[in-house]
């Protein structure tokens, strides 16, 4: 999917208005903060993992990292991320651009703990050249198939 399909789906947020596009890659949390001119912790990075037979995103603040006991813990398995090659067939969305706006059906949308320390936050937008200016509660209330909050990050306290 696009940038145009993700401004599509927080178009009917009143979101789309939003979107940044950068004319360079975005696709990594330094490249984003980089292009943003933003901490590198406030980038929402979307992290895809198969749980079982759903696809499930988790999005994490920038300077989070997956913390697997944690993740076993909530999720009851062992973390295993979608290869790439996947990830447009099981979410939608391309590596760099994988963002938990206008998912295919199926897909559940978690948040991690970690975000909720900022005001404003930068998911990606669909593309591994865009982003996404969202407060918490915007981020929230736009996450598609929004499945709750999950404390699976570490290394951001």
């Amino acid at each position: 999917m696009s940038v145009a399909v993700v401004k599509e789906y927080l178009e009917g947020f009143g979101l789309a208005d939003r979107v940044i596009t950068f004319d360079q890659s975005s696709a990594t949390v330094a490249e984003a903060a980089a292009d943003l001119g933003c901490e590198e912790a406030r980038i929402a990075k979307t992290m895809a993992f198969q749980v079982g037979d759903t696809p499930t995103l988790v999005v994490i603040a920038g300077d989070g990292k997956v913390d697997n006991p944690r993740y076993k813990a909530q999720f009851h398995t062992k973390a295993v991320m979608i290869r790439p090659e996947e990830l447009v067939d099981k979410v939608g969305h391309p590596m760099g651009g994988v963002c938990p706006f206008a998912v295919k059906e199926g897909v559940a949308v978690y948040l991690d703990e970690s975000l909720k320390r900022f005001d404003i936050v930068y998911p990606a937008a669909g593309s591994a050249a865009s982003a996404v200016r969202l407060t918490i509660e915007e981020l929230q209330t736009a996450a598609d198939h929004f499945a709750g909050w999950v404390n699976i990050a570490k290394g951001w306290q």
